[in-house]
């Protein structure tokens, strides 16, 4: 069983999991992502929106200015020099200023600077799909898991929780709320148990209970702590012998308030875990969410979810070309 987050699309560039463009679950995606990109949005009015509006043409100067605006927009000095590059050697020339920058910058998404993980063969036949997520205290794992829970549920999946954070003062409770709502069984340790024995019983009981998909929820730590990421490297060991082939996707969840740090987080994270794909959170609190665009440019990681909001339904798949749509719209930039 593959389930691949997000990745097939329709026409439209709706992912289908979210129904064919026009219908009403499209149009509350759709709303969705504009309303939680306003800041971000509202962000890059007032600075590359102020560049871009009233001049046809790009000269020397303008382009000097776009940098800026890029370089205020969080989105990172790789990209940013990319972008600049792209604009030099006049690639989209006879297009509007506007229309230019925004196609560079899907470009730049839709074909990173590395090269895209290879995707794994997914777990066999009848058996779960190991979903591991990682990241730094606070990015929002438990209620990714949560939000991840319910939506799957609600398809017909048959989800299990691992509460692997067995650190975090009240991450066993959080993750069990997340649990009953969602209707899923979850396998849970003493606090300050190992995590990997966590995992490892519940693989056990998410084979023995025939579940399509277990949410291994980890304990935050800080991407420079060698020990911390070590010891997550080990729980990855766990369950590789435990069942081959898994965790059949590693989800890196971003905080968008964290800016930049958050591409350090893609560096350190990505190569040592063997990350599979990025989700990034409460971008509508956020005016940093130009980062998304650097951490895929630079890492070749695509972005499964997205979260806009508290409510579960705030947790959406993403697709970088109403990503990039969204940032641009209304604003006249």
């Amino acid at each position: 069983m593959v389930l691949r987050f997000g990745e097939k699309k329709t026409a439209g560039d709706i992912p289908s999991e979210i129904g064919d463009a026009g219908s009403g679950g499209a149009r509350r995606w759709l709303g969705g992502l504009r309303r939680g990109l306003s800041k971000t949005r509202a962000s890059l009015a007032s600075t590359l929106g102020v560049v871009l509006s009233g001049i046809s043409r790009l000269d020397p100067e303008s382009i000097d200015d776009i940098e800026e605006a890029l370089y205020m927009a969080d989105i990172g000095p790789t990209t940013v020099e990319a972008v600049m590059e792209a604009l030099r050697r006049g690639e989209g020339e006879g297009e509007s200023p506007s229309t230019r920058v925004r196609s560079i910058l899907l470009s730049l998404m839709e074909h990173p600077a590395q090269f895209p993980p290879a995707k794994g063969e997914g777990s066999p036949e009848g058996e779960p799909e190991i979903v591991f997520l990682v990241g730094v205290n606070g990015s929002g794992k438990t209620t990714t898991a949560g939000k991840l829970a319910s939506r799957l549920a609600a398809e017909g999946r048959k989800v299990m929780f691992a509460a692997a954070d067995t650190f975090r003062a009240a991450a066993g409770e959080q993750v069990e709320v997340w649990a009953e709502r969602s209707g899923c069984h979850i396998v849970r340790h003493k606090e300050g148990a190992d995590p990997g024995a966590v995992v490892f019983d519940a693989i056990a009981s998410a084979r023995a209970r025939g579940a399509d998909i277990l949410l291994v929820d980890t304990a935050g730590r800080l991407h420079t702590k060698k020990n911390l990421m070590d010891e997550l490297i080990k729980v990855r060991r766990v369950a590789e012998r435990q069942l081959p082939g898994a965790p059949h996707e590693i989800l890196l969840v971003l905080d968008a308030t964290s800016g930049q740090n958050a591409l350090a987080q893609v560096r350190e994270f990505g190569p040592a875990l063997g990350v599979t794909g990025l989700v990034v959170t409460k971008l509508d609190g956020s005016a940093k969410g130009g980062v998304l665009i650097g951490a895929v440019h630079e890492s070749g990681l695509p972005v499964r979810w997205i979260g806009v909001g508290e409510g579960t339904d705030d947790l959406l798949p993403f697709d970088a070309k109403a990503f990039t749509d969204a940032l641009f719209e209304a604003e006249g930039a």
